[in-house]
């Protein structure tokens, strides 16, 4: 571990600010849209956006960074995201926030892929997967803290975003400064979407109802707070709970994916975050049970992620694991673009309120369980013994940092099977 950060301590410095800067500005919205008088159903737009654009950025960014090289591309979308951060409190339209939201949404993707492609350059064979759960811990800690920035300005301002842009300028300066060698870059040909649902259909379904949930984490849940008329503090702690518990639950979630079936283990931790979105629903007027709601929320639905990931690979040959990333981060990106709409729809007054969130949240996990309950009856179960290892990823990474997590399940079965201890 020390390692990886005397190799790559900057890289991950600068992508922890910049993920202050990315939790700041999303939460940001979702108070400041409150205070515009913007319905759910325009801030459900607005926040759509964002995915949108980052779907975009990840199918796009690769050729970008092949025609111009990674640190033209690093340097021109840091200066586009400092400039929208800049732009919402000026021009405070929904359209212009959309549009706004679409290019950062794009950008970020773009930083992203390639700051992930620099990790995995930085990295060798022994450290890859520490550098990988550490990049993913960096990535989480900076939402996390993004939520105390929230008191420190006023969201009616402009001084709370000015201080997001800022943070996210001066996350560039420790990387591009420090970065030497250019990476070779090159993406693997995914693998069609009919192919991959052959393979395993709840990789599939899953991965795409789970975009839904978290992207209504991540860009719904403080436009709920507002709307529910939690106070500021009480939103960016709302916010924050469901982060937390996504890093504390992830590892030990990991480790029950390792022994026993994992459709049962999918089975039930969603199952768990619908019965969490339902306690949310029904008793969320009491704050300290809308913490303990988004904590399970977070903590099941986030390491969901990877255990869909190790579940399908546990189908893939070791040649077809990369070339399978794109297709799920495609279909993850597909779901979390109308999670935010179908969200704002429910959550108008016109139709459940504030709860629409919750409600929206445990329907989708209710039908992964369902889901993964009717797998179990239609194939055989894959012994703990011929299962690949878990690799932890979030929703919030590229197909980068997806592929790298494959490189990561190979290796550490190639090393399974001549009889080494994993690194």
């Amino acid at each position: 571990m020390l390692q990886v950060i005397s190799s790559a301590w900057a890289l991950l410095l600068g992508m922890g600010l910049l993920m202050v800067g990315n939790g700041l500005q999303g939460t940001l919205l979702g108070v400041r849209g409150e205070i515009e008088s913007f319905s759910t159903l325009q801030m459900s737009f607005v926040m759509s956006a964002y995915f949108l654009g980052f779907l975009g950025g990840s199918r796009l960014a690769p050729e970008m960074i092949r025609r111009v090289g990674h640190v033209r591309v690093f340097a021109a979308l840091a200066s586009f995201i400092s400039a929208v951060m800049i732009m919402y409190p000026l021009l405070t339209n929904p359209i212009a926030w959309a549009l706004g939201r679409v290019l950062i949404g794009f950008c970020f993707s773009g930083v992203y892929v390639t700051a992930e492609s620099w990790l995995n350059n930085a990295a060798n064979n022994e450290n890859r997967g520490q550098a990988l759960s550490l990049y993913m811990i960096v990535q989480m800690t900076g939402v996390v803290s993004a939520q105390a920035l929230m008191l420190v300005g006023d969201p009616a301002g402009y001084e709370t975003f000015v201080i997001a842009s800022i943070l996210v300028s001066i996350s560039f300066a420790p990387i591009l400064l420090s970065i030497s060698p250019t990476p070779a870059f090159d993406t693997t040909k995914p693998m069609s979407l009919r192919q991959l649902f052959e393979t395993s259909p709840l990789g599939c379904v899953g991965m795409f109802l789970l975009g839904g949930v978290f992207s209504a984490q991540f860009a719904m849940a403080a436009v709920y707070g507002a709307h529910a008329g939690l106070s500021l503090a009480e939103i960016s702690t709302f916010v924050a709970a469901f982060y937390v518990g996504a890093l504390v639950l992830q590892y030990p979630l990991g480790w029950l994916s390792d022994r026993m079936d994992r459709r049962l283990l999918i089975m039930s931790v969603a199952a768990i975050g619908g019965v969490a979105a339902v306690i949310g629903m029904l008793f969320g007027v009491t704050f300290p049970v809308l913490l303990v709601s988004a904590f399970c929320i977070g903590g099941m639905s986030n390491p969901l992620y990877s255990l869909l990931i190790a579940y399908t690979n546990d189908y893939l040959e070791y040649d077809d694991m990369a070339a399978a990333s794109g297709g799920l981060v495609f279909t993850n990106g597909l779901g979390a673009i109308a999670g935010p709409l179908i969200t704002g729809w429910l959550m108008g007054d016109a139709v459940f309120g504030p709860q629409g969130f919750f409600l929206f949240i445990a329907a989708l996990m209710f039908v992964t369980a369902a889901y993964a309950a009717y797998r179990m009856t239609q194939r055989a179960y894959v012994p703990v013994d011929e299962t690949g290892a878990i690799a932890p990823i979030y929703p919030t990474a590229s197909p980068v940092a997806l592929e790298v997590a494959q490189e990561v399940v190979i290796e550490a079965a190639q090393d399974e099977s001549d009889g080494q201890e994993p690194a």
